[in-house]
């Protein structure tokens, strides 16, 4: 039998991983960032971003993300956790309307509500 605790790593996961996504589009859009032609240019652009504190607060809550995954994948098969990871589409699809003001579309919503179904059918099964 799962315990609640078992439970939490999936949902720190996913919480550290919406955060990041969430985090990482809206800091860059506030910077108005364009990627410039060159290769190299780009590097050293993406490379100096690294350094912008929430940024990198992205990446760390994604390091931090990957460690609760560890601690899932040992309470959990991948088969039963692995669709859980849905749910950042529909953190992000909410976070993105209410924060960075993203647009809504009926589809979309549909599309969300298929994957709340979706991941039910499989924690079920």
């Amino acid at each position: 039998m799962y315990k609640l605790i078992d439970f939490s790593y999936i949902l720190m996961t996913i919480l550290f991983t919406v955060y990041g996504q969430v985090i990482m589009k809206w800091r860059m859009s506030n910077l108005e960032v364009q990627l410039p032609p060159n290769f190299t240019d780009k590097i050293i652009v993406l490379i100096k971003l690294l350094f912008d504190p929430f940024i990198f607060s992205g990446i760390v809550l994604a390091f931090l993300a990957s460690l609760a995954w560890m601690a899932a994948m040992t309470k959990f098969e991948l088969s039963f956790a692995y669709p859980f990871m849905a749910l950042n589409f529909v953190l992000v699809f909410f976070l993105s309307l209410a924060l960075l003001g993203e647009t809504f579309s009926f589809v979309k919503l549909v599309g969300v509500l298929l994957i709340v179904l979706g991941t039910i059918v499989i924690a079920r099964g």
